[in-house]
């Protein structure tokens, strides 16, 4: 016998739902900003009706504030500002998107959306401007502070090994020669012709290493 396959029960409040976009600007010194589209989609094999609510309904017109949407499509609402005065400048209001499945009633999701009345889109344009090249400037000086240390090591000229070996190889071929019998310094040392030819080998490779630093 083949079981009938049993299509899983929706839970409450947990179905995703798409809308796009999730956040509304609207300028009061740009009229065509003051008209905006939310679009609702329907990924699902199932249709979907769905409720719009909002925090502060005075303020808004929502176009077809319900409907339905078939499976795997959208639909656009219009939502109108209808009440553009300074003070409610910055003021963030919320839409909320419920859906449902058509035959039942219990909200299936829910998605929330953001409206804010902003007084001009050029003062916006500017302080986000503004921003950006503060954000640069702070990147730009932890960038400079990070590799500081690393270029101040670089750049500090010739380490004190260097120095050191420099200085024995000098005093190598001031050495008297073996064999220089008129000399005062002690016999143990004088340093012989090869001695001397690999001290003068290495003061020079250390002399190109201080003048690349």
């Amino acid at each position: 016998m083949h079981q009938q396959k049993r299509q899983p029960e929706l839970v409450e409040g947990n179905l995703p739902v798409f809308v796009f976009p999730t956040e509304l600007i609207f300028y009061a010194d740009d009229q065509s900003t003051h008209k905006q589209v939310l679009t609702l989609y329907n990924p699902y094999e199932f249709a979907l009706k769905f409720k719009v609510l909002c925090t502060t309904p005075n303020k808004y017109v929502v176009v077809d504030a319900a409907g339905a949407v078939k499976p795997q499509c959208c639909v656009d609402i219009v939502i109108r500002h209808r009440d553009v005065r300074s003070c409610h400048y910055g003021v963030i209001d919320k839409f909320r998107l419920q859906v449902s499945e058509q035959s039942q009633r219990k909200a299936l999701g829910r998605k929330e959306v953001v409206a804010t009345l902003l007084p001009s889109a050029k003062e916006q344009q500017k302080e986000d401007e503004e921003k950006r090249i503060k954000e640069h400037l702070t990147e730009s000086l932890f960038f400079e502070q990070s590799f500081q240390p690393e270029n101040r090591t670089v750049s500090s000229g010739p380490s004190l090994l260097t120095v050191f070996l420099g200085v024995v190889c000098i005093a190598a071929l001031m050495l008297p020669t073996l064999g220089d019998v008129e000399s005062l310094v002690p016999l143990y040392l004088h340093l012989s012709v090869n001695q001397k030819l690999v001290a003068a080998y290495i003061l020079g490779l250390i002399t190109m290493a201080i003048l690349r630093t």
